[in-house]
């Protein structure tokens, strides 16, 4: 009785503060994203505006047929790890689509995005003996987690600040491995790494680069390859982690990398070896997402462009965008994890749009937000709703607007 009264005090404190996570029923209608039903309410239609399903790629018609003929050629699961229940022909393609889609030796597939940082990271930590790791102070928990579960000597760098990761860098013995991880699109801020300089000072200490693109495959680079392949430098990064939950449409992690390093943490990752693989169904739909994406544009196109609109309009309507963004994640400003929650509330309640409320420990204290992504399927008349919806919003629980809006436009284009 006592340890029951120990964890609902421990609920019932996450409740005070505002910060309790409720998982709302959100039962989106197959054919007719961004449109969901709310709550069991299967009367009336909401929008969703904060899912990761960024380009609508998990209902693409040609994702759904090879889901469906996988389930029907090869069954519903995979028989156990890849070690006790074999390597079927999907697992082969798809890890040879995402070698080819990143300009990689290898890849290797893992059940999650946060299994694929967390078990690999314990992985290289652990054979790489008296190894350093210089992690970014922004990057994603599956990252802390798998650093924090090996024995290395961790150092942790402003985030997106060189000057201090070199001086970190330049700290450590010469003659001790090193490992630089960071991601290329931060998942709450929406801005991005600088990934070319972070390359340079790895290269001067000799030290391996661990790029997490989770938020950029599929949208940024030539054929979706990520941030890091955009701007011309994926070949010099060392390792590559990525997900098919988000763009892609599916789920499941990756590592790509040199032939010898993937076939090490195959070979040692617990995380890896230990694990059900994922169903055949899974992977034929992940492979087929990603080839129509290294031949499509126009679903990051029309991303990008209705992300640039709908970043005006929020502008225009004074609703506060954070300065931090420069990708499609528009992370607004609501300061109080109390109010981020009821404003969340009012909106799906009032106004039938669904966006999550994204309070402490996910972000900091007092930088509670909400997080609007928009995707390819939705529409000016959606947009429209969006901003009427938070205005009235924003009034209702008293929360900042910018500046007038001369002043902070003058602030974006000196930036």
């Amino acid at each position: 009785m006592r340890y029951r009264n120990l964890f609902e005090d421990r609920v019932n404190a996450l409740k005070a503060s505002g910060e309790y996570r409720v998982f709302r029923q959100i039962d989106r209608v197959c054919g007719e994203y961004p449109q969901c039903y709310l709550d069991g309410n299967y009367d009336e239609r909401a929008v969703i505006w904060c899912s990761n399903d960024y380009l609508n790629m998990s209902q693409h018609p040609s994702v759904l047929e090879a889901m469906a003929l996988a389930v029907s050629s090869h069954g519903a699961g995979a028989g156990g790890s890849r070690n006790i229940g074999g390597s079927h022909s999907y697992y082969i393609d798809l890890e040879r689509s995402l070698a080819d889609w990143h300009d990689k030796e290898a890849a290797l597939i893992f059940p999650t995005g946060f299994s694929s940082n967390d078990a690999t990271l314990q992985c290289l930590l652990r054979l790489l003996d008296n190894c350093q790791v210089f992690s970014d102070a922004s990057n994603h928990a599956s990252i802390i987690n798998g650093i924090r579960s090996s024995r290395a000597t961790r150092h942790i760098f402003a985030h997106n600040d060189v000057n201090d990761l070199a001086r970190k860098l330049e700290a450590a013995p010469v003659d001790v491995p090193k490992i630089i991880v960071f991601e290329s699109v931060y998942s709450m801020d929406g801005d991005i790494a600088p990934i070319q300089e972070i390359v340079t000072l790895a290269k001067r200490h000799n030290a391996l680069t661990y790029l997490d693109e989770v938020h950029a495959v599929g949208m940024y680079g030539p054929r979706g390859a990520g941030i890091a392949a955009e701007l011309g430098i994926d070949h010099q990064i060392d390792i590559i982690q990525g997900t098919m939950a988000k763009a892609v449409g599916v789920i499941g992690g990756y590592i790509a990398g040199s032939l010898p390093l993937v076939d090490a943490v195959r070979s040692y990752c617990t995380g890896f070896i230990f694990t059900t693989a994922l169903p055949p169904a899974v992977v034929a739909a992940c492979c087929a997402s990603i080839e129509h994406l290294k031949k499509s544009e126009k679903e990051r196109h029309s991303l990008l462009a209705k992300s640039w609109i709908l970043r005006r309009r929020l502008n225009e309507a004074r609703i506060p965008v954070m300065s931090c963004s420069d990708t499609h994640i528009l992370p607004i400003s609501i300061g109080n994890a109390i109010k981020c929650t009821q404003a969340a509330n009012y909106l799906a309640d009032n106004h039938n749009i669904y966006i999550q409320p994204i309070n402490s420990p996910t972000v900091a204290q007092g930088t509670e937000r909400f997080r609007i992504n928009i995707t390819p399927c939705h529409t000016e008349t959606h947009i429209g709703e969006l901003i009427e919806a938070l205005e009235d919003t924003f009034h209702k629980f008293e929360i900042p607007f910018l500046q007038p809006r001369q002043e902070y436009k003058s602030s974006i284009s000196t930036a």
